[in-house]
């Protein structure tokens, strides 16, 4: 998934990737947000070469938020490591990590690379419950975005023959991650909440909202709890305004 790509060769050069790494036990699928160049223009399906049906089938999504709504695990990159929401990992943890995540169904995992110029945003971080730096020498560490990608996929293609059959469910599909439009969906309706009832503030919302945000992605909230939590915060909701009502 690329996050407002900006150059048409990198987002073809992606494009070439997935079909490169795609296969049987890796089907990739690339997802667009918010591109800032034609990723169907001449540039990009050059060097896609025989990518150029995955450029043609990407979906356009206008904001991370929606493109992530279906995905059960999400590992997002990081070129920053110090200041970033959540603890960072290297290639091999992160990989083991994504790819030991129980699915089931259509529900994807995803793999989120930034923007080129500044890579993810910090409230965009917090959407991914693990995040990678990949490590490269001192003297100059910004990777290409395409490079970044390569390094990344030859490191989930490798993993896959020594990754055991992922963890499945115990007892049905409250064992499974929750997907990332219910846990926003949660988060939307707690926030409302706290408004409500004073414990957040305008002004100062978004930035203890992202702390919570931060304590949940940790967490791995599970199907079960992500319906468990919004229950409750509903509940809060309805007795908080019948008690207003009555007073």
């Amino acid at each position: 998934m690329l996050v407002e790509p900006a150059g048409p060769l990198n987002v073809g050069s992606v494009a070439r990737l997935c079909a490169n790494f795609s296969g049987p036990q890796l089907a990739i699928e690339l997802r667009l947000v918010a591109p800032r160049c034609d990723h169907l223009g001449p540039e990009a399906l050059r060097m896609a070469v025989h990518g150029a049906h995955l450029l043609h089938a990407a979906p356009v999504f206008s904001d991370l938020s929606a493109a992530l709504a279906d995905c059960r695990a999400v590992l997002a990159t990081s070129g920053r490591g110090e200041g970033d929401p959540l603890p960072v990992h290297d290639l091999a943890p992160a990989v083991t990590w994504l790819l030991g995540q129980p699915v089931q169904g259509p529900s994807p995992l995803a793999v989120v690379f930034g923007r080129e110029d500044r890579g993810l945003s910090a409230a965009e971080l917090l959407q991914a419950g693990c995040l990678l730096q990949l490590a490269t020498g001192p003297a100059y560490a910004s990777l290409n975005l395409s490079h970044a990608v390569a390094v990344v996929l030859h490191g989930l293609h490798q993993a896959l023959p020594l990754q055991q059959q992922p963890p499945q469910p115990q007892g049905g599909q409250d064992q499974l991650l929750a997907e990332r439009g219910a846990v926003e969906a949660m988060l939307s309706d707690a926030q409302e909440l706290l408004l409500e009832v004073g414990f957040l503030h305008p002004h100062t919302a978004a930035a203890r909202m992202a702390k919570l945000r931060a304590l949940l992605q940790r967490a791995g909230l599970e199907v079960d709890e992500v319906a468990l939590l919004r229950g409750m915060v509903r509940q809060c909701r309805w007795a908080s305004r019948r008690d207003a009502q009555t007073s």
